[in-house]
């Protein structure tokens, strides 16, 4: 399990709550996506489940060393009293394809006949979902009947991008852990163990790209992203009156193999438009405003829509145009 870097003071507050012996059942691990809460959660659970096991000794803290028992169950996926929630490839047999739009009631509710027994291991068991943001409606209903009776020795780990998206029912009955934006060289040292093969002139590009959160700097390595923020900041700069400047960018990232420099794309436009409404005031703050929610929306429906990629790109550098 790679090393963790940033949010030093979430993860000595998980360290001591688990050291002073009055662990709260139910944990809320929220912050931007990206930016270590799952990592942290998997550490926890080994943790977790590594001190109520018999055997192997560790040291203080969070760590678990190499070789030790529960560790090599948990990285082998294979340890009876862990579970982790995420959402489920559309299709069994395509796992390296779409998601499901959300983690079902079916799935939660899966986890009933293993809370019908006590944990296999120890006197702990330890159940991680990621995100909670996807839970549906009613798996939403079905684990908070979880978190309000919780059984014997359980502790849920809840990762969650978007906590006001959450029941507040079951925001109520968590303790909330808050991660932050990693720092620039937590970045750097991030994505160095990450991706050690990348040369320091693109990690300093992802550290600046990825806006202190490694997780989305780490999908944008080997994208040319540079390249991309800056064919945008041009169409934003001059407007593109002749509509070159879209018309070449939409053909580039439309075509056979550049899905993700599309998603990049798609990613990179709200998020550069917010960067640049913080130096507007007045009328020119609205614009940016208006096309940063234009942007947000065409990004979020081009996926789960299947639109057309190149009439997407397009569109979108043309909201982009509208900041000149």
């Amino acid at each position: 399990m790679s090393e963790l870097f940033g949010n030093s003071d979430a993860q000595a507050a998980f360290a001591a709550a688990l050291r002073g012996g009055s662990l709260h059942h139910a944990w809320l691990i929220v912050g931007p996506e990206g930016v270590g809460k799952a990592s942290f959660a998997h550490r926890a659970a080994l943790r977790l489940l590594a001190e109520a096991s018999a055997t192997g000794a560790v040291a203080p803290g969070l760590a678990v060393p190499e070789g030790h028992p529960t560790r090599a169950l948990v990285d082998a996926g294979s340890h009876p009293d862990l579970r982790v929630l995420h959402r489920l490839p559309k299709d069994a047999d395509k796992p390296d394809q779409d998601l499901a739009r959300s983690i079902t009631i079916a799935q939660v509710r899966s986890l009933q006949p293993m809370f019908a027994t006590t944990p296999s291991m120890g006197a702990r068991r330890v159940v991680i979902i990621d995100a909670a943001d996807d839970l549906e409606r009613n798996g939403a209903n079905a684990l908070l009947k979880n978190l309000e009776e919780p059984p014997a020795g359980t502790i849920f780990l809840l990762v969650s991008h978007a906590p006001g998206r959450l029941l507040p029912t079951i925001r109520s009955r968590c303790r909330v852990l808050r991660f932050a934006a990693l720092d620039d060289t937590d970045m750097a040292a991030a994505l160095r163990q990450a991706l050690p093969e990348t040369s320091e002139d693109e990690i300093a590009t992802l550290v600046g790209s990825g806006e202190g959160a490694p997780g989305r700097a780490i999908r944008y390595a080997g994208l040319d992203i540079d390249g991309i923020d800056r064919a945008i900041v041009a169409i934003a700069g001059d407007g593109d009156p002749a509509n070159t400047r879209r018309a070449a960018l939409a053909k580039a990232l439309a075509g056979k193999g550049n899905a993700a420099r599309y998603e990049a794309f798609l990613d990179r436009v709200p998020t550069l438009i917010a960067r640049e409404a913080r130096g507007r005031s007045g009328p020119r703050l609205k614009t940016a405003i208006d096309a940063q929610a234009a942007a947000r929306d065409l990004a979020g429906a081009a996926l789960g829509l299947s639109l057309d990629a190149q009439a997407t790109v397009f569109e979108m550098a043309a909201i982009v145009a509208t900041l000149r």
